[in-house]
């Protein structure tokens, strides 16, 4: 079975995202890429029931190289924040602050210099219909610069990583993110911090973890 490793690793990252409530449903998904290969999980199945074998294996035009399932439908938005980044792994949720924030912001508000983690400040990508090349070119412009995370408008969020645990690791940072960012709104205005304070923050090494070269 081709990227056997990586489609089992999709089911226990699948599992993962189900206990934590990072997805509801059949809701999100999550890929591994392999030199010219991704793994990917099925479309309309919920993830804590994925085995290996329902993960289909596509080449980077997206085609089915191996599974008898159909592949995520949101398959473009992965290749597209493939070809951009260079990332071996993405995640992609539709956890509760995430789509809020998503509904409401054009970007996260820096209120904690872990944002810094994810890259920076993240940005959310402008709506379309899940699923279209004009979501995928949204969220590829939205995680220009070296971002980790992106939100989308009226959907969720997506993270990348320098493995499939990392980019899990992040999705959970960009809700708890997101969450803090709710939740201080509910008692008062957020203390943002400025460009200067996250400089700061950089230069004490405070960064993402870097991606494999190819």
């Amino acid at each position: 079975m081709l990227l056997e490793d990586e489609r089992r690793e999709l089911c226990e990252i699948g599992r993962k995202m189900v206990d934590t409530g990072l997805v509801l449903g059949a809701a999100g998904n999550i890929s591994v890429r392999r030199g010219d290969l991704v793994a990917v999980s099925p479309a309309g199945m919920r993830l804590e029931r994925m085995t290996p074998a329902d993960c289909p294996v596509i080449d980077l035009t997206g085609a089915v190289v191996e599974g008898e399932r159909e592949p995520s439908s949101e398959t473009p938005m992965h290749l597209a924040v493939y070809e951009a980044t260079g990332a071996p792994a993405i995640v992609h949720t539709h956890s509760t602050y995430a789509a809020v924030v998503a509904t409401t912001l054009t970007e996260l508000p820096p209120l904690h210099y872990n944002t810094l983690l994810l890259g920076g400040i993240v940005k959310v990508a402008e709506y379309a219909t899940y699923g279209t090349p004009e979501l995928a070119a949204n969220v590829r412009k939205a995680m220009d610069g070296g971002m980790r995370a992106a939100l989308m408008a009226n959907h969720g969020g997506v993270t990348i990583g320098a493995d499939l645990e990392d980019a899990f690791e992040n999705a959970r940072l960009l809700e708890w993110l997101c969450g803090l960012y709710v939740r201080a709104k509910s008692i008062g205005e957020p203390r943002v911090l400025t460009s200067e304070q996250l400089r700061r923050v950089t230069e004490r090494g405070l960064r993402p973890r870097p991606l494999p070269a190819d």
